[in-house]
């Protein structure tokens, strides 16, 4: 039996699953979210309809990777579990297949600092990890390596990875990041690579994001 704190937090990480639909960054059951409880995470359970999804069918797990009670965490559970194990920083994962960082990651391109928002994710460029197959090891590798001192990356021929120290922040910049791909595309589509901001602006940025409304908002 679930406690009522148990519930809430179980349900928030459905009521999040559902939105990602809505907000245009995933496409069916393809995005899976994880949140950190205890000496362990909560997250989504493989191959289930987001409507369909009820709080005892959030998946427990453990750091050891243990499977507390019964059912099938989503088969990118390695790279949550590693994500929030050496990511102190980190409480909440969100991984979706948005159309247009979806593209940019089938191009293999990382996304520069064309826009202050940039800086949102933690660097002057949201990084592209190289292609490994799904549900893998060398895949959560590659996407730590790409997470190094950043909050968001892109996957290879496979979607984005955003981070956050709550469910709420770690979704925002995931929308953030749908959006900055969004703009890059478009310059693109004009035929030409955007000007850059200067390494100096994007320090300047860097000083002040902390401070930034919308950013400061999600907590």
């Amino acid at each position: 039996m679930l406690s009522a704190a148990e519930r809430d937090k179980r349900q928030s990480i459905i009521d999040a699953c559902r939105s990602m639909n809505g907000l245009g960054i995933n496409q069916g059951t393809s995005g899976n979210i994880s949140l950190r409880d205890g000496e362990g995470f909560l997250i989504t359970p493989t191959s289930m309809p987001y409507d369909d999804m009820q709080p005892e069918d959030i998946i427990a797990m453990r750091f050891d990777q243990t499977v507390v009670g019964n059912g099938r965490p989503s088969t990118e559970w390695r790279f949550h579990l590693d994500i929030l194990r050496q990511r102190p920083d980190v409480n909440a994962v969100v991984h979706a297949h948005p159309i247009y960082s979806t593209t940019l990651a089938i191009l293999e391109r990382e996304i520069p600092p064309l826009h202050y928002m940039v800086c949102a994710a933690g660097g002057d460029t949201i990084r592209c990890a190289p292609y490994a197959t799904f549900g893998t090891q060398e895949l959560s590798d590659s996407a730590l390596t790409a997470l190094k001192d950043r909050k968001a990356c892109l996957l290879a021929h496979h979607g984005l990875i955003a981070v956050g120290d709550s469910l709420h922040g770690a979704m925002w910049l995931a929308v953030e990041v749908e959006n900055l791909a969004h703009q890059y595309l478009n310059c693109l589509q004009l035929g030409r690579e955007p000007p850059l901001l200067t390494p100096e602006e994007v320090a300047n940025v860097a000083k002040r994001i902390a401070n930034y409304g919308l950013y400061s908002a999600p907590k």
